[in-house]
């Protein structure tokens, strides 16, 4: 489990002013529902704020990578001038020390970094209604329309064998198999166990087509808690906690974003089995996301899209249990359970999205087409 404690108040105040020596902090509190890092908003006294972030090392194995990701992103998007400004999107920036190091390393070997608060910005727990779902669609297809050209080679893999399903598979059976007589007990834990077993043969359908997928610059993490909306929260203006860009399948973002999206219930509920995944929000996500990025899209894309929104939802659920068996090393909790209440939340949302196929897969073709049909 990765919290942090006294000590590491004390190692956010020492990184800080390794990144800006001299000013006065009137403020450092933690910020944001991250599963992973842990964030600080720091407040001087001028009023000025940023984002101090301490990076997961139980998750990320080479940091000084992520960081150099970061850079490298945000300095290409700078160059894109204009047509990011069309865009409205708008992200962090990385600080430097004074002596132009990205990251503060501290006593315990731990990266951090020191990024630019956007202002006049919130952040959203949930979707409310179809607007909204097609602004953030509408900043996703920026997102990938704008990183389109940036050599894969020029970025690191932060995360080795990130959303390839079929190896989360086969360490949960590890780790199930280590279980006496691979017995679960819980009755939750046994519905955990059941969805797998009825889902595990579909683990490998964007692998058994990553030949014919486009692939692309990705950010990693779409969900809704990293899109930053005005304040009025209507348009979505911002994309955050940039660490997993990285080269990927464009159906792996839009997947993960819209089972995000389309759960309007959030992803920290305490009765996962009235999850439902809103097929309203997923067509209005998705003719946002047309408006920029359609043309990014190959056919087996558009083929494909419903089994990749399934697939990342069972992923992710996958992930959440097979942690909560092994402790919680990795993502983040406030209570021994929660990760086995997120991954229902994932399973039941997969298995909602699975009882509406046909009738996502027609709403898919029905957005395509007005997205292909010329203004008059």
């Amino acid at each position: 489990m990765y919290r942090l404690a006294g000590r590491g108040v004390k190692a956010a105040r020492s990184a800080f002013a390794f990144f800006l020596p001299g000013h006065r902090v009137s403020e450092l509190a933690p910020v944001g529902g991250g599963n992973v890092n842990d964030s600080f908003q720091v407040r001087l006294l001028s009023g000025r704020r940023y984002i101090l972030q301490r990076l997961n090392p139980a998750v990320f194995s080479q940091p000084q990578q992520v960081i150099a990701n970061l850079s490298t992103v945000t300095d290409y998007l700078d160059r894109a001038g204009k047509e990011q400004r069309r865009c409205l999107l708008r992200v962090p920036r990385l600080i430097r020390s004074p002596a132009g190091e990205p990251a503060f390393v501290d006593s315990r070997g731990h990266y951090w970094r020191l990024l630019t608060w956007i202002e006049h910005t919130r952040t959203m727990a949930t979707i409310g209604f179809r607007e909204q779902g097609r602004a953030v669609g509408r900043l996703l297809g920026c997102f990938h329309h704008l990183l389109r050209d940036l050599p894969a080679d020029k970025l690191h893999d932060p995360l080795p064998g990130f959303h390839h399903t079929p190896t989360y598979l086969h360490r949960y059976d590890q780790v199930a198999g280590s279980r006496s007589a691979g017995v679960f007990s819980d009755a939750r834990e046994q519905r955990c166990a059941a969805f797998i077993d009825e889902y595990r043969d579909r683990a490998g359908i964007i692998e058994e087509h990553r030949q014919v997928l486009s692939s692309s610059i990705i950010h990693g993490d779409p969900k809704v808690g990293n899109f930053l909306f005005d304040a009025g929260g209507e348009q979505a203006v911002s994309l955050i906690d940039l660490d997993t860009v990285m080269p990927g399948f464009l159906l792996h973002d839009l997947g993960d974003c819209l089972r995000s999206c389309c759960n309007p219930a959030g992803e920290e509920v305490d009765s996962p089995e009235r999850i439902v995944f809103d097929r309203s929000l997923f067509a209005a996500v998705m003719a946002g996301y047309c408006e920029n990025a359609l043309d990014l899209l190959g056919k087996m894309d558009k083929v494909l899209l419903i089994d990749a929104v399934f697939l990342i939802s069972f992923e992710l659920g996958l992930r959440f249990f097979t942690d909560y068996l092994e402790g919680n090393p990795y993502f983040k909790v406030k209570r021994p359970e929660q990760n086995l209440q997120r991954a229902l939340v994932q399973f039941y949302l997969a298995a909602s999205i699975d009882g509406q196929r046909r009738v996502l897969d027609l709403l898919w073709q029905q957005v395509i087409m007005a997205a292909d049909t010329p203004c008059r």
